[in-house]
């Protein structure tokens, strides 16, 4: 009996536990499993950043789609409204500015000089009053010359290239006012040196308009520089 009972207790010999490491260790296994982690977030996040993506956990907003350049057309819009006759500038606004566009007036052939010079300043006019193309507005052009608005030769006592209105200029806004006479100022309705004599229904007092750099950047701010011009 006392062989079986020391047999038995060999065989129930319990295997001593493993204490855990000194210092709160965790085992082995676990380590590699977190470094195995650690290892490829960190190669994802080497791969973003090759492809020039940064990570991040708050979502972006790009903004809206990029619009059509204000103040620039495409060539194949350039004067559109009139595709055929003569080729001419016209001053619209935009951005607050006058910005050139061109444009082609039908110009009837007349028996004077004079009579020709007032053919093309009412074509102007009219190109002037007609509302901007599509294209134009979507890119922030206007006007501000009013329809209906024509132009006569000069009257009895006025000098030689005059042009009244139907509407005294000082009765216009001044971007319409400004848009006139440069578009006038630089075409074949007036003399060629920049500037053009206008007026109102006589006997209205006539001045001679200049074009100028400072009006053409900021016509709204005063009235374009002017001088009497005398009447015989």
């Amino acid at each position: 009996m006392t062989v079986r009972r020391r047999e038995h207790g060999r065989r129930g010999t319990a295997r001593p536990r493993t204490s855990p490491p000194a210092g709160g260790a965790r085992p082995v296994h676990r380590v590699r499993v977190i470094g195995r982690g650690l290892l490829a977030a960190g190669v994802l996040a080497a791969v973003l950043t090759g492809c020039g993506i940064r990570a991040t956990q708050v979502p972006t907003d790009a903004g809206p789609a990029p619009s059509r350049a204000r103040c620039s057309l495409p060539a194949t819009d350039t004067a559109a409204q009139s595709p055929s006759g003569v080729p001419a500038q016209v001053f619209l606004l935009c951005s607050r500015q006058l910005v050139s566009v061109a444009r082609s007036v039908q110009v009837p052939e007349g028996p004077t000089d004079g009579e020709r010079r007032v053919s093309v300043a009412q074509e102007l006019l009219d190109e002037l009053a007609e509302r901007p193309s599509h294209t134009e507005d979507q890119t922030g052009y206007g006007t501000e010359v009013p329809s209906g608005l024509t132009v006569s030769g000069p009257r009895e006592g006025d000098p030689d290239g005059a042009l009244r209105l139907s509407t005294a200029p000082e009765r216009l806004t001044r971007y319409a006012l400004a848009q006139i006479v440069c578009t006038l100022a630089g075409s074949a309705a007036a003399g060629g040196d920049g500037s053009v004599v206008l007026g109102g229904p006589a006997p209205e007092p006539l001045r001679r308009y200049e074009c100028t750099p400072g009006l053409r950047a900021d016509p709204g701010s005063e009235q374009p520089p002017s001088t009497e011009v005398g009447t015989s």
